[in-house]
């Protein structure tokens, strides 16, 4: 089951950040993992949070741009090898990944072209998901 990612484009402007953290932190909105990209201009910051569409409206009601994307949330043991493992697979099934990050640890997260049949190959290969945000 694919996971919800928000994903929140931000001016490259000195408390935006600590901004979109604040409105999460006065909705009790968990923020279970996140990444960050920049350029001059501007930013994406990806999140994984406890509530994904009421993190949306309210940071949408902030004037903040956002989207709403699925992802693949994969479990990994903390050992040497373990990314290498998911990788080698979607690489052996000539699946690109657009993207990956890490979240709380022992859990990385995958963005790719199609999400349901890259689960279904992860699965058949032993890689066990996450199955909540």
């Amino acid at each position: 089951m694919p996971i919800k990612q928000l994903t929140v484009f931000l001016e490259n402007q000195t408390g935006r950040l600590a901004e979109v953290t604040k409105i999460l932190k006065n909705q009790d909105i968990n923020l279970q993992g996140f990444s960050t990209t920049e350029a001059r201009d501007y930013g994406i910051l990806r999140l994984i949070v406890s509530d994904t569409e009421k993190a949306r409206q309210c940071l949408k009601d902030a004037g903040f741009t956002t989207h709403i994307a699925e992802a693949i949330c994969v479990k990994v043991l903390d050992k040497p090898g373990e990314l290498y493992k998911v990788l080698d697979v979607l690489a052996g099934e000539k699946i690109n990944v657009d993207y990956i990050y890490v979240i709380a640890g022992t859990r990385i997260v995958i963005s790719v072209p199609d999400v349901v049949k890259t689960e279904e190959i992860l699965i058949k290969n032993g890689i066990e998901l996450c199955r909540e945000n």
